[in-house]
């Protein structure tokens, strides 16, 4: 059997956008979680998400392989991007969309304006 990292490693690698996240996209379990895998589905973002609830080794690797203490964890094209803050902040700046259009990774710009309109 491969390592958390190894395991966490080959998610990050060969999947665009990885969520490991408390719960499920459909079903998250908890309120940080939530937000992020809201505003993924929310703007239509093709994404995998990694419930941490549901292996120990990943819940504790996850955190070693980012050097960052908390879950929610967003990866894009195998980049750590941040938690549930840094991402709510990128999704009210529009760096989000930007890093989403820079690594060619489809959503809907429409409904990230209207998060945008809605919390401005």
């Amino acid at each position: 059997m491969t390592d958390a990292k190894t395991r966490i490693d080959e998610t990050v690698k060969s999947n665009d956008v990885v969520l490991y996240m408390k719960g499920t996209k459909e079903m998250p379990q908890c309120g940080f979680s939530s937000r992020v895998a809201g505003v993924l589905n929310y703007i239509g973002v093709e994404y995998t998400d990694v419930n941490v609830l549901a292996d120990e080794d990943i819940r504790a690797g996850i955190k070693d392989y980012s050097d960052w203490p908390t879950i929610p964890q967003l990866y894009i094209k195998g980049e750590f991007v941040g938690g549930c803050d840094i991402i709510t902040e990128m999704t009210l700046s529009g760096e989000l969309d930007g890093m989403f259009e820079s690594n060619n990774i489809a959503f809907d710009k429409a409904a990230a304006d209207k998060i945008r309109e809605a919390n401005g």
